[in-house]
């Protein structure tokens, strides 16, 4: 009987019919990557123009699944932005877009960046070409400088005084627009023969620097026609100045719409020109992104797709190294101010 039973026993394991087998122990998940980190340094954090370009950083950086960095310092030094950038660095992000308040004072810094695998780009105002693997530019500099003065001129009916009130005097980009502003008049000399063009006046992007500078060249220039301010902060502050004197004198330049419209249907500004810093912002998050994933590299040829902004191709900048370009600059009049003041 014990054996029928042990016999019966064996049978029944080598059945299986003890129960089902064993079950393999579950894998474990597997952890999920961290997203992307891409850092947005602006001139200086108030500054509405660059609070835009953050905004169009931003929303690509969702669209690509990244996390957003959007810093500023509270003055437009170069210290101010170098301490940012060491800090970056020492958080491993993956890509640094920075707006320079100095072409050259941040190389060491930025070179340190990309000596640690970080991606380096500029926009709006470049570091030099050793500083950074591609430039993100608004426009083409000599368009502007060039349409500026023409636009000048124009208002002025071709002769009298015009004034140029600018940001900082290591502004790349605004030092490369007055640049080809120069170049229009010394190009054109019967077109210019009875316009001044007088010395640059610096507002520092500080509201009542430009409004003490723009006082300034009223009271040396009685006989001052208008005023360029290829700034934005400085445009706004050449309006304000100009309506609280009552003055006749008018302006031009480089201005938010949202900020200058009032003006334009005055008759205070007749006309300006700018892109949209948010694109501008926006774009510059894809280029962090390609040149962060090595889809590009950064030299000429490049192509790169940015988000509802089409494909781009890099080229070579007029300072040695690459940039992409983001478009024309928009001429904002009458005619289209009541549509463009609420976007940006």
């Amino acid at each position: 009987m014990k054996l029928r039973a042990l016999g019966a026993l064996f049978l029944a394991l080598l059945l299986g019919g003890c129960g089902a087998p064993p079950q393999p122990a579950p894998e474990a998940p597997l952890p999920v990557p961290e997203p992307p980190v891409y850092a947005i340094i602006s001139k200086e954090k108030s500054n509405p123009y660059m609070q835009n370009m953050a905004d169009g950083f931003s929303a690509a950086c969702r669209e690509l699944g990244a996390e957003a960095l959007c810093m500023g310092p509270d003055s437009y030094t170069a210290q101010a932005q170098i301490d940012i950038i060491d800090a970056l660095i020492d958080r491993k992000v993956d890509a640094i877009v920075i707006a320079a308040n100095d072409s050259d004072e941040l190389q060491d810094a930025l070179q340190r960046a990309m000596d640690e695998g970080i991606a380096v780009l500029s926009l709006d105002s470049a570091v030099n070409r050793e500083s950074r693997m591609l430039h993100i530019q608004q426009a083409d500099p000599e368009k502007i400088g060039r349409v500026l003065i023409q636009a000048a001129c124009k208002m002025a009916d071709g002769e009298g005084k015009a004034a140029v009130l600018s940001a900082t005097r290591q502004a790349t980009n605004q030092n490369l627009w007055i640049e080809w502003m120069q170049r229009e008049i010394e190009q054109n000399p019967s077109v210019y023969a009875k316009f001044e063009l007088l010395p640059v006046a610096y507002g520092d992007d500080e509201p009542e620097k430009s409004r003490e500078e723009t006082l300034r060249l009223l009271e040396e220039n009685p006989d001052l026609k208008v005023i360029i301010s290829p700034s934005v902060v400085g445009m706004l502050a050449v309006g304000q100045t100009l309506q609280e004197e009552e003055s006749p004198v008018l302006f031009t330049g480089l201005g938010l719409p949202s900020e200058i419209a009032p003006y334009i249907e005055s008759g205070s500004c007749p006309w300006m020109y700018l892109w949209n810093p948010i694109d501008l912002g926006y774009l510059s998050a894809y280029a962090a992104d390609g040149l962060a994933t090595g889809r590009i590299t950064g030299r000429e040829g490049d192509n790169l797709t940015a988000g509802r902004l089409g494909l781009r191709v890099v080229v070579d900048a007029e300072d040695g190294g690459t940039e992409l370009l983001l478009g024309d600059p928009v001429k904002f009049d009458p005619d289209n101010i009541g549509e463009w003041k609420s976007v940006y």
